[in-house]
């Protein structure tokens, strides 16, 4: 329907059939109604009524009997219409009722509002109005004989008068409006995953009993029961009267008015397109949160009632309902997807990939709970809008991790982590990974729109049907067809080269194989805390890194404790069935610096991960304690007891346990150990 839509008047017929003679002068009753316009000079013999009504006693108090005379003579014209003899005469009680319905109306005029009268007396006043507009469309269809032209005048301005009294009373009950209480805090910083976005408790929530028990059919909130039904009688009047189109207009507004009122409850806030692209990203985050708990909000609970507040105004006109709803959600949807697009054109940055997320998922599940009470079209455009700004958002979350790439690849700063622990990049790329990963579906759906895009296989690529493929995604991904796996996997492989190139900056090669061993042990437990990860990326692949963390874990032990264990061979002690007591002293002497050089260096180490800290300490006990027990039991009785074997012998056994229990806490802080 056609807000624009001119309304009818009667002002045109009027001013067809005046002329500039004026022969009658208006009666001094009627000063308080609006001027007539000047009637054409007619003899005195043409308007008896009107010398009859100079010369008449006051006029009759009763509007109800005029109403009578009205009645009957709305009934004779009817009769009359197609008689081609000479029309009837305007008897006199028409001015006269025109007359008291202006009175009428100058009473609804007063201060008194239209919800503070009685049932009854709103009644009498419609029925007066409709009995105007029956006796106007009645002598309308005789404008062109002079002698109705005086009447049509005057009580179309009347009905004018009327009309704007319903008009201001319309829009007043329109506007004496509470928000309900949406219960927004419902909606989380994180979208829940769900195949559609009306949940349980949503569809509970819109049918929530008040304090008086469960929801009447009538019954809305924000407007009484009494208010809607004076909405109803109000809007009926006014279209009947042919004021359809001030009718929708001010309903529009109004609504219009109310639902922006909503939206600014909860969080949303208008932006212009510049005004997204200078926000910062704090401050977005927080603007995206807000706005997908209003398109929930408002797809799921406020257009449904929105909908069925203007079906029960218009329920007459089902056309005149579907346009002004439409018009309204329309309205409402325009600004919420204004605010999605400007989004997806903001400057890509990696942490922006989540709240994208959020918002494709959001424009992709909420079109089709739309299907059932939109208006086919426009459900339709939604649907092609919503598709286009996914189509925008899509592409910026497939270049972030093109660009997460570049970020991995251009990281060859040269600076060392201490103690060999897990570097940030890894931290950083394995903690991205693991929240992305809780998007897979999601994630899977955007990588596939993209490699149809770029294989030019369809002409619509970002038609993907997600709610009829998605469920099949969880259990039959494999390498081949799952583009998002190929990204995952390519990422992490980059990330493999970089780290291993970082070691190589570490002069020390044990160092070097703790920190691959700590990077590698982090990115573990990574995917076996994620079982999205762990299942995406497949045993095969799992078992390879296990196998690289073994290699590293066996490197470290020959680059470090090999060497000490040379010193422990008792080879070359012996001359001649002898023990060469200077080769031992030197051995010891030799065991002790290293001994003494590993602690210092590695207890500064860092290997934050107990279980490998403790692998680590274990399997070193294992190679190394019982070496040293052995060698101190064999050749300790050659040294003679006392200072001689302390200087030599340092440690005990337990000593050596001790010891290598303190490695890899990151405490470079000398140790008590003797001296």
């Amino acid at each position: 329907m056609d807000l624009q839509k001119e309304s009818p008047t009667t002002d045109n017929t009027s001013n067809d059939i005046e002329t500039n003679d004026q022969t009658k002068k208006p009666d001094p009753d009627q000063d308080s109604s609006p001027k007539p316009l000047p009637e054409p000079e007619l003899v005195e013999e043409d308007k008896p009524g009107e010398t009859t009504l100079q010369e008449s006693s006051p006029l009759p108090p009763d509007l109800s009997k005029v109403s009578e005379e009205i009645d009957q003579y709305i009934s004779d014209l009817s009769a009359s219409k197609g008689d081609e003899s000479a029309p009837l005469d305007v008897p006199i009680f028409v001015e006269q009722f025109a007359v008291l319905v202006e009175a009428k109306i100058d009473e609804y005029d007063s201060p008194v509002k239209w919800s503070k009268l009685t049932e009854e007396d709103s009644n009498s006043f419609l029925k007066v109005i409709d009995r105007v507009c029956s006796l106007l469309n009645s002598i309308s269809q005789f404008s062109s004989e002079y002698k109705y032209a005086h009447s049509i005048n005057l009580i179309g301005r009347v009905l004018q008068h009327a009309m704007s009294n319903l008009e201001e009373e319309f829009k007043s009950l329109l506007e004496d409006y509470k928000i309900p209480d949406s219960n927004p805090c419902k909606t989380n910083d994180k979208k829940p995953k769900q195949s559609t976005p009306l949940s349980s408790n949503q569809e509970a929530d819109q049918n929530q009993p008040t304090e008086s028990g469960p929801p009447e059919e009538n019954h809305f909130p924000g407007y009484s029961d009494d208010i809607i039904s004076n909405l109803i009688r109000l809007s009926k009047a006014m279209i009947d009267g042919g004021y359809e189109k001030e009718c929708c207009e001010v309903y529009f507004l109004a609504r219009r008015n109310a639902l922006e009122e909503t939206l600014h409850k909860l969080g949303f806030e208008k932006y212009s397109i510049d005004d997204v692209q200078k926000m910062n990203w704090e401050s977005l985050e927080r603007e995206i949160v807000a706005w997908i708990r209003t398109i929930n909000q408002c797809t799921t609970v406020h257009f449904p009632r929105e909908r069925k507040l203007a079906d029960s105004v218009f329920s007459d006109h089902p056309s005149m309902f579907e346009s002004l709803f439409g018009s309204l959600a329309n309205c409402v949807m325009t600004q919420l997807l204004n605010f999605a697009e400007a989004v997806a054109l903001t400057k890509r940055a990696a942490e922006k990939l989540f709240k994208f997320l959020d918002l494709y998922e959001t424009l992709r599940d909420v079109p089709p709970t739309t299907d059932s009470f939109f208006p086919q079209e426009l459900a339709r455009e939604l649907k092609t809008e919503a598709s286009m700004i996914r189509s925008h958002l899509g592409e910026a979350m497939v270049l972030i991790f093109m660009e997460l790439e570049n970020s991995i690849n251009s990281d060859s700063g040269k600076t060392l982590v201490p103690g060999g622990a897990v570097h940030p990049l890894t931290r950083y790329i394995m903690n991205y990974l693991k929240y992305a990963i809780e998007y897979k579906e999601t994630l899977e759906q955007v990588f596939r729109e993209h490699q149809k895009i770029e294989r030019a296989d369809s002409a619509t690529g970002s038609d993907f049907d997600y709610n009829s493929q998605a469920q099949n995604l969880n259990n039959e991904i494999t390498a081949k067809e799952s583009p998002f796996l190929s990204q995952m996997i390519k990422v992490m492989d980059l990330l493999d080269s970089n780290l291993e190139g970082k070691s190589k900056f570490y002069r020390d090669p044990s160092l070097s194989m703790i920190f691959m061993m700590n990077n590698g042990r982090y990115i573990m437990q990574k995917i076996k805390g994620s079982n999205d990860i762990n299942s995406l990326m497949g045993n095969t692949w799992c078992r390879k890194r296990s196998s690289d963390l073994r290699q590293y874990h066996r490197g470290y032990q020959r680059e470090t404790w090999g060497k000490l264990l040379g010193c422990l061979h008792p080879e070359g002690l012996t001359v001649n069935g002898k023990v060469a007591k200077p080769v031992l002293k030197e051995r010891f002497k030799s065991f002790n610096a290293m001994f003494d050089e590993i602690h210092k260096t590695q207890s500064s180490w860092v290997v934050s991960d107990e279980q490998l800290q403790s692998e680590l300490r274990v399997s070193i006990s294992n190679m190394v304690i019982p070496a040293y027990r052995s060698f101190l039991g064999r050749f300790s009785q050659v040294f003679t007891p006392g200072r001689q074997t302390e200087k030599y012998v340092k440690y005990q056994a337990e000593d050596i346990e001790t010891y290598i229990d303190e490695l890899f806490d990151g405490n470079a802080s000398p140790r008590g150990r003797k001296v």
